[in-house]
């Protein structure tokens, strides 16, 4: 089987990918032809595909998150890779090939993840703290278990928001102890808390987001997570006055640190500073860790990569 990263301009190719992502569209010309504007995916990475002159019988055999057959050719378009779909067909029981075999995944296993953030959690000395933090995770227990970070942005993969949390829990651990004057129970608790709610801002299969959810777009998973620290507040019994409760929502809130990126307040306390340069340093690193594992052999210079400005990264051949 043909793996995605291994394609290259010019490359015919046969194999089983996902459809990650498919939306019919129309070109151009006149009269107007239908189009399948794809997304294939393995385990290995995701390329753009188009199929043309799509048929009515194919706008009803295909869907995302199907597994397909592909005959295509590979070229380069505006500088970046796709794929002509020159056959393609459903996958059946005879091939072979299961869903779990082209989903991308956080590469410690999820088990293992929930677990960490239960021993963090644990390891909370302030019980009002802890409190309010195993009442939000309890919300979103089993999807800790499967859920990404996000649809593209960062860690975009089956149990990619464990992974994230885990890795800024490390990183958090280490700035405690280098920086003492820190408070390690309120630290820990934003990490914990600060992307608690992702599971309900996204609809995702898999580790693949769908959409977004009705609180999703009208509130935003900052607005619910700091939402959850107060209903957790009055189930617990805690003051909502609480200096305790303040700050969690004040590290929810700022920890995305200017309104044009989604915080209503920037990091005011030195806990919410640290938890948004932990945040911001873990995403941008997986999200060149992300592009450099998917780069194609053949390639120096990884695409564009969103979160860093729009500039490539390039990897050296040493």
């Amino acid at each position: 089987m043909t793996l995605i990263r291994s394609l290259s301009n010019q490359d015919e190719f046969i194999g089983f990918y996902l459809l990650k992502e498919l939306e019919v569209k129309q070109t151009n010309g006149t009269p107007p032809k239908d189009y399948f504007d794809i997304v294939l995916s393995d385990s290995s990475g995701q390329l753009s595909a188009k199929y043309w002159d799509v048929s009515a019988t194919d706008k009803e055999t295909f869907f995302p998150m199907g597994l397909v057959k592909i005959q295509g050719t590979v070229h380069t378009y505006r500088e970046k890779l796709q794929v002509k779909i020159m056959k393609i067909r459903k996958a059946t029981a005879e091939d072979g090939v299961s869903l779990t075999e082209f989903i991308r995944a956080a590469p410690i296993r999820p088990v293992d993840l929930v677990y960490t953030i239960h021993q963090a959690m644990e390891s909370i000395t302030d019980a009002e703290i802890k409190k309010l933090v195993a009442f939000c995770v309890a919300k979103v227990e089993e999807k800790l278990m499967h859920y990404p970070a996000a649809k593209t942005h960062h860690h975009a993969y089956y149990a990619g928001l464990a992974y994230h949390m885990v890795r800024m829990l490390e990183i958090g651990d280490f700035i405690c102890k280098q920086r003492p004057f820190l408070n390690a129970d309120l630290l820990k608790a934003g990490i914990i808390l600060h992307d608690i709610a992702k599971p309900e801002e996204m609809v995702a299969q898999m580790g693949i987001v769908s959409d977004y959810s009705v609180q999703g777009k009208l509130l935003g998973h900052i607005a619910m997570a700091s939402s959850w620290i107060t209903e957790a507040a009055i189930q617990c019994g805690i003051d909502l006055q609480s200096e305790r409760v303040l700050a969690l929502q004040h590290l929810v809130l700022s920890h995305h640190n200017l309104g044009e990126w989604g915080s209503p307040v920037q990091p005011q306390t030195a806990e919410a500073v640290a938890l948004h340069h932990i945040d911001a340093l873990d995403a941008k690193l997986q999200m060149v860790e992300d592009a450099l594992d998917v780069l194609p052999d053949s390639e120096s210079w990884t695409p564009m990569i969103r979160g860093l400005e729009n500039k490539p990264v390039y990897r050296a051949k040493w």
